[in-house]
């Protein structure tokens, strides 16, 4: 059993910036993602970590977001930049072990003047 709790959402204005943080409860070594789900829309992921440090963005946040993840493999980030409305969303982690999808319930993120 994995558990996973994601951390860092809140208010912000457009242009402005969140560090998004994501506990596992023991050590994972393969990957990790973040994924969001906005109101009344579908969870679409967001960026994607590998066990060797590869990432990737979907287009709407490349070159504004950051994934990494701790050298123990307890946790993942996601540093956003450049915030914009667009954004607000619910963002989950989202952790694969033993062949199960483990998900955490997710933090609020609200881009808004």
């Amino acid at each position: 059993q994995v558990y996973v709790k994601e951390s860092g959402g809140g208010l912000v204005q457009p242009g402005g910036s969140l560090r998004l943080s994501c506990e596992i409860s023991r050590p994972v070594l393969g990957p990790l993602d973040w994924y969001r789900q906005a109101p009344g829309k579908q969870r679409e992921l967001v960026a994607f970590i590998s066990a060797t440090g590869s990432t990737s963005y979907t287009d709407s946040v490349k070159g504004r977001f950051t994934i990494s993840r701790a050298a123990a493999g307890n946790a993942v980030y996601l540093q956003m930049n450049s915030l914009k409305p667009d954004d607000t969303a619910d963002y989950y982690c989202n952790v694969r072990f033993n062949g199960f999808d483990y998900w955490g319930p997710g933090t609020q993120v609200t881009v808004s003047s």
